[in-house]
């Protein structure tokens, strides 16, 4: 008898049909790449100390008041910003929040949004040109070493990343699709991005807007106007702080820290803007201040006759601060340094070149300092640009997912090199920017040659063998300019070598060839891999990492032992700090310094303000000599102290030696010199004198 009872097929389960069947070896091998993108991230942590001290100390400062939190206050009194708009900061400060002030923790955002842009950006890759070419981008991403540098640090430039990733996501929506709500949307979302770091999140805006202009399948008439509405979005979230900010009354907030005339939008044009192009001195008639290396008080009289005082909050709770700030003063005179202490060393001709950007021209990309943090697979990139635009005819409207690749990461990237290689300052971890379109246009560049190898595989193989041997040429001289010459080198050779053979054995029509070709463009990328990943590795295994200025491993130049020892704070002078803590019960300010870099630690060790004179360099009027004397007398302010060269506010040094006793056990070689003269004894000697070394007023 047969059986006439039939199974009944089996209903697939939703996750069977969301996920299960999606797992495919591009999805396992995207996986693999997570995985390395966060141990190379999360390895050694403890090196990362304190990160970057004035963020992190800014950090300490805005969770103490609701007042401190808006403004991105510098320090707890509030008294001056940071020198950014605050998205990025208000994130990190999110962070710290819930797990405390740490290095880590504040750093944490970075970290975890360098983590995510590795499958992002091979989504957004493989979208035009597939698969291969998202894991290549990827794993570029992932083993740059500016990348994890950049990252495991708070000076939120991979938040910034991140947040263009998304914006090109959102671009390539509304190129696709046409449709005007996702053009909307990524120019808001840029407009975030610039509140995170002002116009460095301009740099890639080129790319999108040509790739919705040529990409798009809507007339020509209504993507000219789609953009222009996108634009006047994005200019209205851009601004959105800096407007609120300059709007409140000078005396109701912070000095804008960096500013020229305490208004944020003169710090997005000067500071933010033409001062990376031009240099220190674009308004100073060419005058860019002293190259000497040291944190200095700048040459400058204070505004006189001003009867304010600095923001003081009255409640250290979760409240708005009170308190009133100072106006506006003179023009802030130019520093040439920025956020660590270093020199701003201004470039070009007749200058000296930066100790960590050199010279400006395109051969910076090329040659130390600045080549060790993204350039080892640049050559490679430059000659995939020309194979993109020449194995396809383009038309208009772009409809080849190639080209359309191309105009956005070919335009991403040489926009940024574009920028790069004219600017005057800027800090080497800028250079994470150029990182997501250098993945993609090396995915790019593996795409063209596999296309051309189907037509034409001997001029494939010639054309990859070619630029991998320039590529790793490239790399070994690179390092050798940084005195590392290492075994591990010798992996590349050996891998590109036994790709080369294989790729002969495709081009020769060996049996098998088809293997062969797979397996040889694999080694021979593999290959131009193999240096930059150990010099990733070497970064984060670095004990000794700048943690103000962080940058990729940096060889025998490296400035090493001028860190602090893993995982410590900034170091502090305990005697003086249990001195200022003992003498200053029911006084508001533990004391008052030059800059943020002298105060920093002193509020990442107590959390008290520190009043920050000359803002972040000693530039900033943020005080002057009144509003000092205003202070001691009110019994807010007790002590005063210099470090190092005081060639700064000729007002506030005069007032201090005048109206303030030197603490001798706190004033080192170098101080203004004591005498027991009419001014009675521990005056010190005349108001002109400037002096250097340490010296600790006491002012009743």
């Amino acid at each position: 008898m047969t059986n006439t009872t039939s199974t009944p097929p089996r209903n697939s389960s939703w996750l069977e049909k969301k996920i299960i069947w999606k797992v495919t070896p591009a999805i396992v091998l995207l996986s693999g790449l997570i995985l390395l993108s966060a141990g190379l991230h999360l390895y050694n942590l403890a090196s990362i100390g304190d990160a970057n001290t004035y963020y992190t100390a800014a950090v300490e400062s805005m969770l103490q008041s609701w007042h401190n939190f808006f403004f991105a206050a510098a320090e707890p009194g509030g008294s001056v910003t940071v020198d950014k708009p605050p998205l990025g900061l208000w994130i990190e400060a999110a962070f710290a929040f819930v797990l405390g002030v740490e290095g880590w923790v504040v750093s944490l955002p970075n970290i975890l949004a360098g983590i995510a842009s590795v499958p992002l950006l091979y989504y957004l890759v493989k979208r035009y040109l597939g698969c291969t070419s998202g894991l290549i981008a990827a794993l570029v991403l992932a083993v740059t070493p500016v990348v994890v540098a950049a990252n495991r640090n708070n000076t939120m430039d991979g938040m910034l990343v991140f947040t263009l990733l998304l914006a090109a996501w959102v671009f390539i929506m509304a190129a696709d699709t046409g449709k005007f709500g996702w053009l909307l949307l990524g120019g808001a979302i840029v407009g975030l991005g610039f509140n995170i770091k002002m116009l460095q999140a301009f740099l890639p805006l080129p790319a999108f807007y040509a790739l919705y202009f040529f990409a798009a399948k809507t007339d020509w008439l209504r993507k000219l106007l789609s953009l222009g509405v996108t634009t006047l979005v994005l200019i209205a979230v851009s601004l959105s702080w800096a407007v609120a900010v300059d709007l409140t009354p000078a005396d109701q907030r912070p000095y804008v820290g960096s500013s020229e005339n305490n208004t944020v939008m003169e710090l997005i044009v000067g500071h933010n803007g033409l001062n990376r192009l031009l240099g220190g001195g674009w308004n100073r008639q060419g005058n860019s201040g002293p190259d000497d290396g040291q944190v200095n008080l700048p040459a400058a009289a204070a505004p006189t006759g001003r009867q304010t005082t600095i923001p003081r909050p009255q409640n250290p709770g979760p409240g708005p601060a009170s308190g009133q700030a100072i106006q506006p003063g003179q023009p802030r005179p130019d520093s040439p340094h920025d956020h660590n202490g270093q020199d701003r060393q201004p470039t070009g001709s007749g200058k000296t070149p930066s100790h960590e950007t050199g010279s400006p021209g395109l051969l910076r990309f090329f040659e130390n300092p600045l080549g060790k943090e993204m350039s080892w697979l640049l050559p490679f990139a430059l000659v995939s640009l020309l194979l993109g635009f020449f194995t396809t005819r383009l038309r208009i409207p772009v409809e080849n997912g190639a080209h359309k690749a191309l105009l956005l990461w070919g335009g991403w990237l040489v926009t940024c090199l574009v920028f790069f290689s004219m600017a005057e300052f800027f800090h080497a971890y800028y250079m994470i920017m150029l990182a997501p379109a250098l993945g993609a246009v090396n995915g790019i560049g593996a795409a063209s040659l596999w296309k051309i190898a189907d037509r034409q595989r001997w001029l494939a193989g010639l054309i990859l063998l070619g630029s991998a041997l320039l590529t790793i040429s490239f790399q070994v001289y690179l390092a050798s300019t940084y005195h590392v010459l290492a075994w591990w080198m010798l992996i590349a050779g050996l891998s590109f070598v036994g790709g080369a053979f294989l790729v002969a054995l495709h081009v020769l029509k060996v049996p098998g060839y088809s293997c062969w070709r797979r397996t040889g463009y694999a080694a021979v990328l593999a290959a131009m891999l193999v240096i930059p990943f150990s010099w990733t590795v070497l970064t984060v295994a670095d004990d000794d990492p700048n943690i103000n200025l962080p940058a990729a491993y940096a060889g025998e130049q490296s400035d090493r032992g001028q860190h602090p020892a893993t995982g410590q704070r900034s170091p502090v002078d305990e005697a003086l700090l249990a001195y200022l803590q003992t003498n200053t019960q029911g006084i508001e300010y533990l004391l008052a310094v030059p800059n943020a870099f002298s105060g920093a630690p002193y509020i990442l060790e107590t959390g008290r303000p520190v009043l920050y004179m000359g803002g972040f360099s000693g530039g900033d009027p943020v005080i002057d000599a009144q509003d000092l004397s205003e202070l001691v007398e009110n019994g807010q302010l007790r002590y005063i102290l210099f470090s190092g060269d005081r060639r700064g506010n000729t007002e506030v040094s005069r007032w201090a030696a005048e109206a303030c006793t030197i603490v001798p056990e706190f004033s080192q070689t170098g101080a203004p010199q004591r005498n027991n003269t009419a001014d009675g004894p521990g005056k010190p000697g005349g108001a002109n004198q400037q002096g250097g070394g340490t010296v600790l007023y006491q002012c009743q």
